[in-house]
């Protein structure tokens, strides 16, 4: 499945509405920003783009056409969810240990764990103030304390998800409704999140930004059963992470929840031991993933994603927009249904 038009058309303005809120001098503290965002390297120097793929950033653009409005007006709001989403990402690096991030050093490999902190704490700061700038586009009082109140709770939604993700790595038994209760938090917050703002921005219906608000929850729970499935079995060329990763990380990912349910004693006891040991070698972790095929995790964790991808289009009905709508399920079918 082709990549949706939406990624590449919005990207320009997401990423320059993003450059002017990193315009903070020469501080070679805002390097560090800079570089986790794929626009320079290590020593601040311009190099090619390689930054991401600006999923949540889209999403608020799209859901602000889908919902009736121009999109241009909605740029702050694409802006702090996508600040949000990588103050997330350089803490979680951090958290996890994680060497690299979009195949290059992670930003605490660089600067150190400190500085880590440091710019994963700024770089949530910016996003707050990158929503006040919905004033310059004409986004009423009304409404921008609307929104700046939906992105505080969602970052405290991410939080307790990170801290339930966190939890869960030293417990044998987790349920699949546990999994999923904290992935609605971990990932579905933003996602919603970004789709409500979007549609806040582009709205005064209630109904329309409330299911335009569910409908990014929804793809954010299917998108990350699906990112289970890629941290197990997607190829490194597509991941940016080493082989089998969340595994060799001891993840207690939706295939692995899985497993642990449904596979026999042996199997079960293996992977409890597996997941015991101080280090999982990656001829631990082929075996393990073994296991979870014998036992179907993968086609398991799959439905699970389908399922909420449905839910997700299901909120779509209400949508003025047919233009934005169409935008909106490519972009969800894509992220669920065209990754391997």
């Amino acid at each position: 499945m082709a990549k949706p038009e939406a990624f590449e058309s919005y990207r320009t303005l997401i990423e320059t509405e993003l450059q002017s809120n990193l315009d903070c001098g020469r501080l070679g503290f805002y390097d560090m920003h800079r570089y986790h965002l794929g626009w320079v390297d290590d020593k601040g120097r311009a190099i090619e783009r390689q930054g991401g793929k600006f999923i949540r950033s889209t999403l608020c653009l799209s859901s602000c056409k889908a919902a009736g409005g121009n999109i241009s007006s909605a740029l702050p709001a694409a802006a702090a969810v996508e600040l949000v989403h990588n103050f997330s990402l350089i803490h979680d690096d951090i958290q996890d240990r994680s060497d690299l991030r979009r195949h290059r050093p992670a930003v605490w490999k660089v600067w150190g764990t400190a500085q880590g902190i440091n710019a994963g704490d700024s770089m949530y700061a910016m996003a707050h103030v990158a929503l006040t700038r919905l004033a310059d586009r004409g986004v009423s009082d009304t409404k921008i304390v609307r929104a700046a109140a939906t992105l505080g709770r969602t970052c405290l939604l991410l939080c307790e998800g990170q801290y339930q993700d966190i939890l869960y790595e030293a417990r044998h038994e987790i349920s699949v409704e546990e999994y999923l209760d904290m992935v609605a938090r971990k990932t579905g917050a933003l996602m919603g999140a970004s789709a409500e703002l979007g549609a806040l921005v582009g709205s005064y219906d209630d109904r329309v930004i409330e299911e335009l608000g569910d409908f990014g929850i929804q793809v954010g729970i299917a998108f990350q059963a699906q990112d289970d499935v890629m941290g197990i079995w997607g190829r490194e060329e597509e991941t940016g992470k080493q082989q089998y990763d969340d595994i060799v990380g001891k993840k207690k990912t939706l295939p692995v929840i899985y497993a642990l349910k449904k596979a026999g004693r042996p199997a079960r006891q293996k992977l409890l031991s597996v997941y015991a040991e101080e280090t999982v070698s990656l001829e631990d972790a082929a075996g393990i993933v073994d296991i979870l095929h014998d036992c179907g995790a993968y086609d398991y964790s799959r439905n699970i994603a389908n399922q909420h991808l449905q839910r997700a289009l299901a909120n779509l009905e209400h949508v003025p927009n047919s233009q934005g709508k169409k935008e909106l399920v490519d972009i969800a079918s894509f992220l669920i249904e065209g990754r391997p």
